[in-house]
């Protein structure tokens, strides 16, 4: 956790950064870390992994919350702020640290809980892009995908030995996967630990390794999961799958497959947070007349009617005709924008009733234009 770069700077941002900026910075550097860009560089592979669990942490209010007041400490699980105080699970790590410092000893000894570097392990995460359309986003849907991904090797049931046969604890470390070794110096005598190289600190040796997967207990495959998307989703929506990750090492659980949401632009509507925009062009003589005219939501045709005299940009609201809350059952607004569209290609007897209609409606029906020559008339007096 000491080497772990703050969440803020990783994504290029401030601390106190909104939830929007939070997302931008996410989108932008994901997209130029991404693996399928950057195959075979190890280091933009890193760069992503970081970047995700930065973004994962900090789109989670709660998450975002411990960490603004702790740091990494109030989002590990194994730490004081992350686990509380229930129990010495919280002070673990510290005994581990003093022990080795100390030739075994000291704190460790007294408590019995020193860590094995070979116990169990959660697998690594997974993140992968999945693109919707603007209506699967606002009602939610169900989706199948196809991933390709290490998986437990059926053969040896992820063991890593041959069918029949079992690993055999390694004599060299007894079990422990490290060796240790004292050195006595003036100060006193202080233990190192280091994995042991007989098993590469996993405290087994694996005489009849399994030939599908090489002794390793994973395979590639392709796998079908089905994804159940929430309705209110929106660009950038990251939605956990437990467990449908990595395979956990030494028993660990299943990492999780985290899958990250680009959502489709729509032909008529503009989406801001909760809320839905849409313009729709109006004639000369609705405007001025008024009159009813079809307004299209995401899940009906309504009618509403203009009123007379409606000047261009003037924007009417739909109750309730917007998108649903991800967190409630609220639903956002539906903002309708008018304007004026003016009449193109007329042919002589269009323009001849326009003209007739100019004469008619005199520089007096015309609000703003009256105001704007008396102004001029008074400018130039």
């Amino acid at each position: 956790m000491a080497d772990k770069r703050d969440y803020y700077e990783v994504l290029g941002l401030q601390k106190g950064a909104s939830d929007d900026e939070i997302k931008k910075a996410f989108r932008k550097l994901a997209m130029k870390y991404h693996p399928d860009k950057n195959q075979g560089d190890k280091e933009a592979e890193e760069k992503f992994k970081e970047i995700n669990e930065a973004y994962a942490v900090l789109s989670d209010p709660e998450q975002k919350s411990k960490y603004d007041q702790f740091g990494h400490a109030g989002v590990d699980p194994n730490s004081f702020a992350g686990a509380g105080f229930g129990g010495f699970g919280g002070f673990e790590d510290i005994f581990d640290m003093f022990s080795g410092a100390f030739g075994g000893g000291g704190f460790g000894g007294a408590f019995g809980g020193q860590r094995r570097s070979n116990g169990p392990r959660k697998g690594n995460d997974i993140q992968k892009s999945m693109t919707i359309d603007f209506t699967e986003a606002a009602f939610g849907c169900k989706k199948q995908i196809k991933l390709t991904k290490n998986v437990r090797c059926k053969t040896c049931d992820g063991t890593g030995a041959k069918p029949g046969t079992s690993k055999k604890t390694c004599p060299n470390c007894g079990g422990t996967g490290e060796i240790r070794t004292q050195q006595r110096t003036p100060l006193g005598t202080f233990q190192s630990v280091s994995p042991c190289p007989d098993c590469n600190g996993t405290g087994q040796i694996n005489e009849s390794p399994c030939t599908d997967c090489n002794g390793t207990g994973r395979v590639r495959d392709t796998v079908k999961i089905t994804v159940n998307i929430p309705a209110g989703v929106d660009n950038d929506s990251v939605i956990p799958i437990r467990g449908q990750g990595e395979p956990g090492i030494n028993g660990g659980p299943d990492g999780d497959l985290y899958i990250v949401l680009n959502v489709r632009p729509h032909k008529l509507f503009e989406r801001r947070g909760q809320d839905l925009w849409l313009e729709i062009p109006i004639s000369f003589d609705q405007a001025a007349l008024g009159d009813e005219i079809v307004v299209p939501t995401l899940e009906e045709k309504v009618q509403y009617k203009v009123p007379a005299g409606t000047q261009p940009g003037t924007v009417f609201r739909l109750k309730g005709k917007g998108i649903k809350s991800l967190r409630s059952n609220r639903k956002g607004d539906l903002y309708v924008k008018v304007s004026l569209e003016v009449p193109t290609k007329l042919n002589g007897k269009q323009k001849k009733a326009i003209q007739a209609m100019r004469d008619a409606v005199t520089d007096e029906c015309y609000q703003k234009k009256s105001g704007f020559l008396s102004s001029i008339k008074e400018f130039f007096s």
